[in-house]
């Protein structure tokens, strides 16, 4: 099962075109996704259809509770990007629960989002520099237990080490950025660029 919780003003005719196709292109391939309203919805299911997708294929779901809403995050097998509005919160929130995110590398700030989610946990392998090549690697991995498998066991094994989820270390070294600048205050420096380097140690 693939997914996407991204917020419906996120979601292109682009990307509809591409999930639309890789849909086509797996055996028992369905789509999850968010859908807020009622009108969301239906438009949802309209354009999967217009796209040859059969209705049913495309499953939506409402807000929900933390707790919940994490958990399905558990129930899926990969969560497939938007472009050229990434997902942000979403990707953290996927990767954290323990499912692999595959996204398409844009040109701004927005459609880099996930790819830096991506490399903090070294699942660069899920970064796709095209949109043919996202296409591609969606099918090859919904295809592929074995390789799905192996991606959620990198998960699992860096989620107690990878700087995306160390708080503590992201703290600190903010702390010493906001230091960095209360010190140039103090002194009369004008404003400026401040490089931090990440916080070691406990």
């Amino acid at each position: 099962m693939f997914c996407c919780f991204n917020s419906s003003f996120k979601l292109t005719p682009q990307t509809f075109d591409l999930w639309a196709r890789i849909l086509r292109e797996t055996a028992h391939g369905v789509l999850w996704l968010y859908a807020d309203n009622e009108t969301a919805a239906a438009n949802l299911k309209q354009e999967a259809v217009q796209r040859r997708v059969a209705g049913q294929l495309v499953v939506l779901h409402e807000m929900a509770q933390q707790p919940e809403y994490l958990a399905r995050y558990r129930l899926a097998d990969l969560f497939l990007d938007s472009f050229p509005y990434n997902a942000g919160a979403t990707a953290s929130d996927a990767l954290w629960a323990g499912l692999p995110v595959l996204t398409c590398l844009g040109e701004s700030f927005a459609s880099r989002m996930a790819a830096s989610l991506l490399t903090s946990v070294g699942l660069g392998e899920l970064i796709a520099a095209k949109p043919d090549d996202y296409a591609a690697l969606a099918v090859a991995l919904a295809t592929s237990p074995q390789r799905l498998t192996r991606l959620k066991e990198t998960l699992a094994r860096q989620r107690d080490t990878a700087a995306l989820f160390d708080i503590e270390r992201f703290t600190r070294t903010l702390e010493t950025g906001y230091a960095a600048m209360h010190e140039r205050q103090l002194s009369g420096l004008a404003p400026d660029h401040i490089f931090v380097s990440p916080a070691l140690g406990a």
